[in-house]
């Protein structure tokens, strides 16, 4: 999956959180000083070009539609995150966050859980 600019992460948020909308109403969104519609439109534009919106026409407009979900963007930047920084271990990625981020004991026993929980599931499958 393409990786998206913060600009362009940042109007796909407003299609996450609002789910399909015309340019106009991204803007009526979006906090002052407002941007230009052109520069919106081709903003747009852009990401339709990359596979993450598509449109269809109504009347004189185009209402533009999100293709890729919040979720599955996450996922796959966290994965180029993992495979870039982290030399795609997730191993690496907890062991990092546990020793950097001060976790409580609560905390690990709960990534503990989750882990074995997930185990168990793979285990099953």
């Amino acid at each position: 999956m393409k990786k998206l600019t913060d600009k362009e992460e940042e109007i796909m948020t407003y299609f996450w959180d609002n789910g399909p909308l015309y340019v106009r109403q991204i803007i009526d969104l979006m906090p002052e000083p407002k941007p230009h519609f052109n520069t919106v439109s081709t903003f747009v534009r852009l990401l339709e070009q990359k596979g993450f919106l598509t449109h269809e026409k109504n009347g004189a407009s185009f209402i533009y539609k999100p293709l890729v979900s919040r979720e599955d963007y996450s996922a796959s930047a966290l994965t180029g995150v993992v495979k870039k920084y982290f030399s795609s271990s997730v191993f690496n990625v907890v062991s990092t966050l546990v020793k950097k981020e001060s976790l409580t004991d609560e905390q690990v026993r709960e990534l503990i859980r989750l882990v074995e929980s997930q185990n168990k599931n793979d285990n099953q499958s």
